[in-house]
């Protein structure tokens, strides 16, 4: 007997435990499905589509340190790491308000772990597949709005939006420095919800702000001609500000030209040891000379004065007592008129900008070396002409001083020996040498 009531006691123990247990889950079960016939609160509706749209086809695909929590636990994420996020953790700080948000969604996209600390997506929802197909979709249930204002914040949109059917994601666009740019791209659940969304009235306004509204697709189609005609826009402003440039660019030359007129001498004569520097003796006191056409060893040339040739001609000569020469030698003297002169100026003002472009060009060019050309013969000249024969150290200038940042010069070690003696740190005076066409 008391063996037999001993089992007695156990089974009723039993049952009375297992009675207890189904009572306890079912209290359980009517709770959740009280919770879930619940609607819920603003707060609750808010952090339920906020984790939604974490966990959501659009955020997930792209959101690195969320994947990388997945991955933890079997898609189980902590609810103690979702309050890290700061959209959420700004709607609230505690775990029982996302616990009842989530269990009043309908989306059936999460679930909550059984200690009700840790939730995931639900694995009877996996993400889709990011093919073509995929995108293609999503391109076409897409809509574009502009003309928010540039202070609209999400919650803002969100709002206007929400009796204006369901609202898959928002993305605000931004510019350059990661402020709202007055523009959105929306997805909606089906392409023909988008078509809807973009046939409605009451979506053409935000507050006092006229919207415009578009399917993405026909955003982008628009867009695209827009760009082709700005091409073809900046493509012809390009070409008449080129003509433009060109027609002041020959305005000037015949400003110029004009202005240089009665200016021009030509010479001819056996000229074979005669430099450009014998001609600014000749005219020196007389007369200052602008640029001399003329290479050693011609038979001819021109002369380009600030002033009147004719005049220039005629002191030179009265100072001469009538007869011009150039080292002894009898010249040909004559003031280019008309088309001779037209042409002429025209030539020497192409050289003047060859000779402008060539000094631009060899502006911090070589250093150290012989010099340019052959023998190391220098072919610098001043803008009249005369070769110029610099004298005693190499002038340094600031462009000297410029390089590629990255490297260091170093001296060689004959030089540093030199140096270390306290010789060879001023070297001897350049040579003056003479340049081939003339001085």
């Amino acid at each position: 007997m008391r063996c037999e009531t001993g089992v007695a006691r156990w089974f009723v123990g039993d049952i009375s435990e297992a009675s207890a247990s189904r009572s306890t889950s079912t209290k359980q079960t009517r709770t959740s499905n009280m919770a879930e016939n619940q609607e819920p609160s603003l707060l609750e509706k808010k952090v339920a589509e906020q984790i939604e749209y974490y966990f959501g086809d659009h955020n997930l695909v792209r959101d690195k340190f969320l994947k990388e929590q997945l991955q933890l636990d079997d898609g189980w994420v902590p609810l103690e790491t979702m309050l890290k996020f700061n959209r959420l953790k700004s709607l609230t700080t505690e775990q029982a308000v996302i616990v009842e948000a989530l269990k009043k969604s309908k989306t059936g996209l999460l679930e909550i772990s059984e200690d009700k600390t840790k939730i995931r997506r639900s694995p009877s929802k996996p993400l889709p597949e990011m093919n073509d197909e995929y995108k293609d979709t999503l391109r076409h249930k897409s809509v574009y709005i502009k003309g928010f204002p540039l202070d609209t914040s999400l919650d803002d949109i969100k709002d206007w939006l929400s009796d204006k059917g369901t609202i898959e994601n928002i993305h605000m666009r931004k510019g350059p420095l990661k402020t709202f740019k007055g523009s959105i791209f929306m997805v909606l659940g089906t392409e023909d919800a988008a078509k809807q969304f973009v046939a409605r009235d009451d979506v053409k306004k935000f507050k006092d702000n006229d919207l415009i509204v578009l399917m993405k697709d026909d955003y982008f189609t628009k867009k695209q001609e827009e760009r082709k005609q700005g091409r073809a826009e900046a493509k012809a402003k390009a070409k008449t500000e080129k003509e433009e440039k060109q027609k002041q660019a020959e305005e000037e030359e015949m400003k110029s030209l004009e202005e240089q007129k009665g200016c021009l001498l030509r010479f001819r004569g056996v000229l074979d040891q005669t430099s450009r520097e014998d001609f600014h003796e000749v005219f020196a006191g007389h007369a200052e000379i602008k640029w001399i056409d003329f290479t050693r060893g011609a038979k001819e040339g021109n002369i380009l004065f600030r002033s009147n040739a004719r005049e220039a001609l005629e002191k030179a000569e009265k100072a001469k007592g009538g007869k011009l020469q150039v080292k002894e030698k009898d010249v040909e003297w004559e003031v280019l008129e008309g088309d001779a002169e037209m042409e002429t100026l025209k030539k020497i003002i192409e050289d003047q900008q060859e000779s402008l472009n060539k000094r631009r060009g060899n502006r911090g060019g070589h250093r150290g070396g012989r010099g340019r050309g052959r023998g190391g013969r220098s072919r610098d000249r001043d803008r009249g002409g005369r070769d110029h024969h610099p004298q005693g150290k190499k002038t340094k200038f600031d462009s000297d001083e410029e390089g590629d940042g990255d490297h260091q010069e170093h001296t060689s070690p004959k030089k540093r020996a030199l140096e270390a003696n306290g010789k060879g740190t001023e070297g001897p005076a350049a040579k003056q040498v003479r340049t081939e066409n003339g001085s």
